[in-house]
């Protein structure tokens, strides 16, 4: 299957030469079709009577793009209530300048967002980059294109596996109910149905920080003081990403993750003391998180908060039973265990949302399948299979609700080694099908972890 589905709206979907000079003005049509959509769904531009009847001249215009100028993309639209999503995956065609593949990903986002029903905004995205030089040259092109609306953005120097200056994961989000407010560089709330989710990414340390102990404890108070200005607490916070330069190497004959580990637990330790940790039957409910490598020796850090009233909200943290919980690892593994929950559910009467957290190939508390990529791609699967399964869920409290692998709007696939990356692509596209995905070239927490993935399921209940 290619990896992006292109729909010529022309009669017979003529194709074109992807070499035709910029300049040409008869450039087609181009509709790009969303490789799942979920829930209330919205209808598939595959159809092109359907896709014809929805454009309006403007529509035609703003569509017209050089087809040289488009990325490869996959994106699911999630329709809830009125309430449209998008999950895009963009990837550049893997030529030119840095800053030219970075403008080939905005033409695409721009495409894909004009086309829908209903007017759409970004509201946060993770750029994966090959070098942190370009950094500051995409930072700039994406504040000059999206202006006082620029989404919460994170630049993580995990190069795209395909070799590409960078990939983009990205959410866009549109509706009548929709409130979206851009609250500060990187902060931006989105309020629809009595619920209200802020995003806060890009949080870096000090430069004062050099070691992995500080660095993770000047992020968190980072993150405490972006929670206080909008007035959210971290027992809202289902969702953290923690992006760590140099997560195995050793600083004093101790590994940096298990650095950032005790930071972590001492940060949640201090809340919980105060009473500012969620709970559940007098146990605290940590957030779903990733923790992953980088390049280089920083650490960056990304939250999702959510505040509603409401009374039918309910956040479920997920363990696997094939699995010891990451917060009772032994000592063995660090010092201070991984304060997070294997998954977040957030369940209303209507639907269920699944945040899945950064899974590998462990069972109990165990790596399984050293050195073989190809069964650790497996095995991780598996597990994310069983976490977010009716079966599981029903064990935690909630029957009739569950997710299975084609409930993913999208994943993000980590992989240690780049030489990995065909093997673990064509397992994943076997068991996921056609779902947005992003292959980035990252070390895993362990040094026997070959490859981690996490993803985020919706499904009614």
């Amino acid at each position: 299957m290619p990896r992006a589905v292109l729909d010529a709206c022309e009669p017979g979907g003529t194709r074109v030469d992807s070499n035709r000079d910029l300049e040409d003005s008869t450039s087609v049509c181009y509709r790009m079709a969303p490789d799942k959509s979920m829930l209330d769904g919205a209808a598939s531009c595959v159809d092109q009577a359907a896709c014809a009847s929805r454009l309006t001249a403007a529509d035609n215009d703003s569509n017209r793009m050089p087809p040289c100028l488009l990325s490869e993309q996959q994106h699911s639209i999630v329709d809830i209530g009125g309430v449209h999503r998008i999950a895009l995956m963009i990837t550049p065609q893997n030529q030119g300048a840095a800053i030219d593949q970075a403008w080939e990903a905005i033409s695409t986002i721009r495409v894909i967002l004009s086309q829908q029903s209903v007017s759409m905004k970004m509201v946060q995205q993770t750029v994966f980059v090959r070098s942190a030089e370009d950094i500051p040259a995409f930072r700039g092109l994406f504040e000059a294109y999206f202006g006082e609306e620029t989404p919460a953005s994170n630049y993580i120097v995990q190069p795209p596996c395909g070799g590409q200056a960078l990939a983009i994961e990205a959410w866009a989000i549109g509706g009548d109910q929709v409130e979206i407010s851009y609250l500060e560089r990187d902060v931006v709330s989105v309020d629809y149905a009595s619920m209200k989710w802020v995003y806060l990414s890009g949080i870096s340390p000090s430069i004062s920080a050099a070691a992995a102990y500080e660095q993770s404890e000047s992020c968190l108070a980072q993150l405490h003081q972006r929670l206080d200005r909008v007035g959210a607490t971290l027992s809202e916070v289902p969702r953290v990403w923690l992006y760590q330069g140099g997560i195995t190497e050793e600083e004093g004959g101790i590994e940096r993750y298990r650095e950032l580990n005790r930071a972590r637990t001492d940060y949640f330790d201090s809340l919980s003391a105060r009473g500012a940790m969620r709970t559940s039957q007098q146990s605290i409910v940590y957030p779903a998180s990733t923790g992953i490598g980088t390049n280089g020796t920083s650490l960056v850090l990304s939250a999702m908060v959510l505040q509603t009233p409401r009374d039918d909200v309910r956040w479920v943290a997920l363990e696997n039973p094939g699995q010891t919980s990451a917060f009772d690892y032994e000592k063995k593994f660090s010092i201070k265990s991984p304060k997070f929950s294997r998954a977040m559910a957030v369940i209303t009467d209507e639907y269920a949302t699944i945040w899945i957290s950064g899974t590998a190939s462990i069972l109990d508390s165990e790596t399984v399948h050293i050195g073989d990529i190809e069964k650790q791609t497996h095995q991780t699967i598996d597990n994310m299979e069983r976490l977010i399964a009716e079966e599981n869920l029903a064990a935690h409290g909630f029957k009739g609700c569950g997710a299975t692998l084609q409930d993913l709007a999208k994943v993000r696939v980590y992989i240690k080694h780049v030489e990995d990356y065909e093997k673990c692509r064509d397992i994943c596209e076997a068991r996921f099908g056609s779902l947005p995905t992003i292959y980035a070239n990252a070390d895993v927490c362990r040094p026997d972890l070959l490859v981690e993935i996490e993803g985020v399921a919706f499904t009614t209940v």
